[in-house]
């Protein structure tokens, strides 16, 4: 029996051009309309055009000044290292990768699975905190794009997995690594640690996703794993809608702690499992600027995202559903974020 591991991400446009950037764009608004109210989906599609050629020229300057986006790339290598690990446990499996806004769409890996004749699909988001309209959207469309076909596939669906201690390890040993190469010490009450998450509109949270609670959770087990007392949190939110957001943003929390005996400033990217433009450039480029006018020396901690032991961890959470054992096994429960009996996560309630 050969399974099919769908790696769910986000996507970026590989070239930034106009055409590619207001089309990335466009899908993303229109997959968020529900945050406009009701309205119809010619509205709804007028309104996505409009705001995505308005972000547009500002975003296309973002990806021309860090060359580019390397997801790409980098989501492709994490697949063969999935596949490589699950194979070298003696599964046979395909791994196919699915974007929600750029190519190879969701339904596009969805249709490569089926010509190629899998026996099952597990769909495994590469979001490491679960957020509505990342990993839950992202397996709505999986599950719509096998119904959109007809196929008669038994789905699995993996939601939230920050919890996994092999993650927590790898981004733990990620931050000592790039603090000792700086020599930088994060007990030193002149330099903070700022965990930057991504940013989620609240209507989502109003709805009942705990994205919050998971960042919130996370930073305070990563904090304890570095032997870290003191630290902030903010979001990278988007003004693209007038509606309220995540807080506090990243940006006011710099710029806070400049009134402070803060010195430095040492910037952990915990939602992202990839670099791109919202590390690249957001951070790397926007939020530096902002720390460096305000008079803090800034640090920004790389993404792991080549770190072998994530190969690991990928296969630990597809493991119990390619070898079709009881997930429980593993710790997995039934997924209380997302509406699917087949949906199943580390964070529900034990």
């Amino acid at each position: 029996m050969t399974t099919g591991v769908v790696l769910l991400n986000f996507g970026e446009p590989a070239e930034p051009t106009r055409e590619n950037v207001v089309a990335y764009l466009e899908r993303i608004f229109m997959n968020n309309r529900s945050l406009d109210g009701d309205t119809t989906e010619a509205e709804a599609r007028e309104r996505s055009r409009k705001l995505a050629e308005r972000r547009a020229p500002s975003l296309i300057e973002e990806y021309e000044e860090i060359g580019g986006s390397p997801l790409d790339p980098q989501a492709e290598a994490q697949a063969e290292m999935l596949e490589s690990v699950l194979d070298a446990r003696g599964y046979d499996v395909e791994t196919y990768l699915g974007m929600q806004f750029t190519e190879p769409f969701v339904a596009d890996a969805v249709d490569a699975a089926r010509e190629d004749g899998v026996d099952e699909l597990v769909g495994l988001p590469v979001y490491p905190l679960c957020g509505a309209s990342t990993t839950i959207a992202s397996l709505a469309e999986l599950t719509e794009a096998v119904d959109d076909l007809d196929w008669d596939v038994p789905v699995a669906e993996i939601t939230g997995w920050h919890r996994h201690p092999t993650y927590n390890a790898l981004r733990a040993d990620n931050v000592r690594r790039f603090t000792d190469a700086h020599d930088l010490d994060l007990s030193d009450s002149e330099t903070e640690l700022v965990y930057s998450a991504h940013g989620t509109p609240t209507h989502y949270l109003e709805e009942g996703s705990r994205y919050d609670t998971y960042v919130e959770e996370f930073c305070e087990v990563l904090a304890q794993k570095l032997g870290v007392e003191s630290y902030s949190l903010g979001f990278q939110n988007h003004s693209n809608r007038d509606i309220p957001w995540t807080q506090p943003e990243v940006e006011d929390v710099v710029e806070d702690l400049a009134e402070t005996d803060t010195e430095r400033v040492v910037v952990e990217p915990i939602s992202f499992m990839h670099e791109q433009s919202e590390t690249l450039s957001e951070l790397d480029d926007e939020l530096r600027e902002e720390a460096e006018e305000a008079g803090l020396d800034f640090y920004r901690v790389p993404v792991p995202h080549d770190d072998d032991r994530f190969g690991e961890v990928l296969a630990d959470l597809a493991e119990p559903f390619v070898g079709d054992f009881d997930p429980g096994y593993y710790q997995f429960r039934q997924c209380q974020c997302a509406d699917s009996e087949n949906a199943m996560c580390l964070n529900a309630p034990r």
